[in-house]
């Protein structure tokens, strides 16, 4: 079955769709367009319906209902233009009282939901997918089925208001310049994309040296003669009974490792990712991910990571986000508290005895290793406050997994026990490091997943979480992209909306990492406003940045030279200092611009600013859509006009919006 969503106007239409894309503004469905409905026993390969075998469901629309079952069931219908809609089942499932996955496919590509027990017609969310412009295909797949389709919805996507995310702390005691980053990334969220990268951490990228250590004069000493400070505290032997220390630190604060297998010195090259960004796209991301896993009290050492956040802040005024991969005793019949364990006898996956609940229960013997789990995390923090460095934080990341609220799907010990341990553990901690070490500086990030509605339960509220972010890896997988080869592209939309939704639309969403970046045709068409994204390293397993497999180079480097992107020489020079919020990104557009005062003032024609503020962004194509469209509501003077007539033809129109659009992306 083949039907066709009509709407005035359809170009228009569409126009208006990619200008929404691109404004920070609510985008709610044209007025003109109804949403497509079609029955469910109208499906192809559907049979009608009237009860699921003894059990009767009364109410339904139409002569019957369609039951997934062992074949697929599939509609076909046209859309004017690329866009994003929302799929809607009204429907039941009375199979599975946990609720059972779901498959739908669009022109392929595979979304999935789970949906809830009931045995009253319902209305199911499928999420928001992308149809292409011309014919699309949309199939319910019976890969777990025995869901009854009573009919299904198609409409125009409808956007919420992103600007109504917090823009200020949670804490309020939050730092001056813990405000002032809140505030910066409240003024770029739904408008740009805030480019970031991860370093390497622990170790890796090691640089050999010649420096070794004289037990004979007990000093660290490289081949020119230049003493290194040593780091008592590190002090061990050999088999043989040799004194050595693991780390040494040179006059600018380079940490450097011993090496047992030359005896030597080496120390960890956490620069290597952002130079690789930098030699592909020629721009530094505006935000480096660091870790403070080294401070594990098994095996405790400094990898110096205060003082790269520091200098990345300080000196080259980046923004620092932070996770906390932090270990615990794989059997905790191995650990004697406050005692070295082998690395090896560790983990921070679910695969340990260590009771999670016990991290607050007095007495345990978690609870005395999880306070020095903190209070060696507090000691680097301090460290950042002191130097005025506020902290995106991303402790107890990717905590549910696999899906389920009772920690069955999780892969890491802090979210083993369920989502009400794992909130639970989330505010010990933030509660100790606030109240016990007067630590302010930190903007608290959470990790969430969509796989469910029940995703939504492990979030732990709106008074102890400032941002919301997902973790994407997909690359080889799950594309919605239409290609079957290369890296995946996606925007992952449908995602990010259902985590806006998760928070009520409260809280800013960020991609806090990923695989592969998303290409920015597809965030700006899917309206995926990102606060940023945060691809992973470079190692031996994997090459998250040059890797052919995981990034697309070119779409990369279009990316970060476009100015929906905010790179590390974009950030305001005052961004830690309050006054960000005046200033953002967007002076890219109006830094060349030589004729702005003239343009307000009805002088010389400077194309593109149709609504006359002295800069060319995507209000100036909204208002001029909208004026095409015959909005009575839109007013453009004859300045503006003058400068909406991109083409030069004579007058303002939808050709001319494009154009606009183009120079906003900097593809003229």
């Amino acid at each position: 079955m083949k039907t066709i969503i009509c709407r005035l106007t359809a170009g228009l239409s569409a126009a208006v769709i990619i200008c929404g894309v691109l404004s920070s503004l609510p985008v709610t469905a044209v007025d003109s367009a109804e949403p497509f409905r079609i029955e469910g026993e109208a499906l192809e390969g559907a049979d009608t319906w009237t009860s699921i075998y003894e059990t009767a469901l009364p109410g339904y629309s139409g002569e019957g209902f369609a039951y997934l079952t062992n074949a697929a069931l599939s509609f076909s219908m046209e859309v004017p233009a690329d866009g994003m809609y929302a799929i809607t089942v009204h429907g039941a499932q009375i199979l599975n009282e946990e609720g059972r996955y779901q498959t739908v496919s669009v022109n392929g590509s595979e979304y999935h939901t789970t949906v809830p027990y009931t045995s009253e017609w319902t209305d199911f969310d499928f999420g928001i997918v992308r149809l292409k412009k011309g014919e699309n295909t949309i199939s319910f797949l019976n890969k777990y089925g025995y869901m009854a389709i009573d009919y299904v919805t198609v409409s125009e996507a409808e956007f919420p208001d992103l600007t109504v995310a917090d823009a200020v702390p949670r804490d309020p005691d939050a730092t001056p310049e813990a405000k002032a980053l809140m505030s910066y990334l409240h003024s770029v969220y739904g408008k740009q994309i805030l480019a970031g990268q991860q370093q390497i951490y622990g170790g890796g990228n090691e640089i050999q040296t010649t420096i070794r250590y004289d037990a004979a004069a007990d000093a660290c000493v490289d081949s020119d003669g230049n003493t290194y400070t040593i780091d008592r505290d590190s002090k061990d032997q050999d088999e043989q009974g040799n004194v050595f220390y693991w780390h040494c630190v040179g006059e600018d604060g380079q940490v450097y490792n011993y090496s047992t297998q030359n005896r030597n010195y080496i120390y960890n090259n956490y620069n290597n990712d952002i130079n690789l960004i930098y030699e592909m796209t020629g721009k530094y991301p505006a935000i480096q991910g660091f870790d403070f896993g080294s401070y594990c009290p098994c095996y405790r050492w400094d990898d110096g990571v205060a003082n790269r956040m520091i200098e990345w802040t300080n000196e080259k005024g980046g923004i620092c986000t932070a996770s906390w991969h932090i270990n615990v005793p794989t059997r905790m019949a191995d650990y004697t508290l406050g005692e070295p364990l082998d690395f090896a006898l560790t983990t921070y996956s679910e695969k340990t005895d260590f009771v999670t609940a016990n991290c607050m229960k007095e007495g345990t013997t978690e609870y005395e290793y999880f306070k020095l789990c903190m209070e060696y995390l507090a000691e680097e923090l301090l460290k950042l406050q002191a130097a005025n460095v506020p902290v995106l934080f991303r402790p107890f990341h990717e905590a549910e997994g696999n899906g389920g609220k009772d920690g069955k799907g999780a892969w890491f010990w802090w979210a083993k026990e369920g989502a009400e341990v794992y909130k639970a553990l989330w505010a010990y901690l933030q509660d100790t490091l606030e109240n016990e070490y007067g630590l302010h500086n930190l903007i608290w990030e959470q990790n969430l997943y969509a796989w469910s509605d029940e995703s939504a339960l492990w979030y732990s509220g709106d008074d102890r979480v400032d941002i919301a972010a997902f973790d994407k890896y997909n690359t080889q997988y799950n594309r919605h992209d239409g290609k079957t080869s290369g890296p995946n592209l996606d925007a992952e939309a449908g995602i990010f909306y259902k985590l806006v939704d998760h928070v009520n639309g409260k809280k800013m969403v960020a991609m806090a990492e990923n695989d592969s970046i998303p290409s920015m045709d597809n965030m700006l068409i899917e309206h995926a406003y990102w606060l940023y994204f945060c691809p992973w390293y470079d190692s031996s397993q994997a090459a998250f940045v040059t890797g052919e497999n995981y990034q697309d180079h070119a779409e990369v480097k279009t990316l970060y030279n476009s100015d929906f992107c905010v790179t590390l020489d974009e950030l305001p020079e005052d961004l830690f200092k309050g006054g960000a919020a005046q200033t953002t990104s967007t002076q890219k557009t109006t830094e060349t611009t030589t004729t702005t005062a003239s343009s307000q003032n009805g002088g010389a024609i400077f194309l593109g600013d149709v609504n006359l503020d002295g800069g060319v962004d995507v209000s100036d194509a909204v208002l001029l859509a909208r004026f095409v469209a015959e909005d009575a509501a839109a007013k453009i003077t004859t300045q503006g006009k003058q400068n909406a007539d991109m083409n030069e033809n004579g007058k303002p129109d939808g050709d001319d919006m494009i154009l606009i659009l183009k120079k906003i992306a900097k593809i003229i």
